[in-house]
């Protein structure tokens, strides 16, 4: 019995061609005894989502204004601190959905037109998340 050097499936003795990926046998290929099974690498969901999360997204026009705006708000309720309360987190977790390249909760937008910027949750309302 031998192994296939691209899957790792074991094959017959005679066989020309990898029965699971299509792969040709080599004659000089080893035998059951010497060859170990090929590690094919394992892609998993959290993998793929890892290198997604790497790559950093940019602000489109509307993105930008709508974070601007919460800036500029909650800069602006400093003297109030209950209003800072909600008004930093929200900001910080806008930021981090478009950077992410996540979509943006429509929660996270009617708390930001009420809470924070009447301007920016519309502009956060109005812009879609592709």
């Amino acid at each position: 019995m031998k192994y296939c050097t691209n899957c790792g499936t074991q094959i017959e003795d005679n066989v020309s061609f990898c029965p699971n990926c299509g792969t040709p046998v080599n004659a000089g290929q080893q035998t059951a005894q010497q060859a170990q099974p090929a590690q094919q690498p394992v892609y998993s969901q959290t993998a793929q989502t890892a290198q997604e999360a790497q790559t950093e997204r940019k602000f489109t026009g509307l993105q930008l204004a709508a974070f601007i705006l919460m800036i500029i708000s909650t800069v602006a309720m400093g003297w109030a601190l209950i209003p800072l309360a909600w008004c930093i987190p929200m900001t910080v977790s806008y930021y981090n959905c478009i950077k992410q390249g996540r979509p943006v909760s429509m929660a996270l937008k009617v708390c930001t037109l009420l809470f924070v910027s009447p301007i920016s949750g519309i502009l956060m309302l109005v812009d879609s998340d592709n």
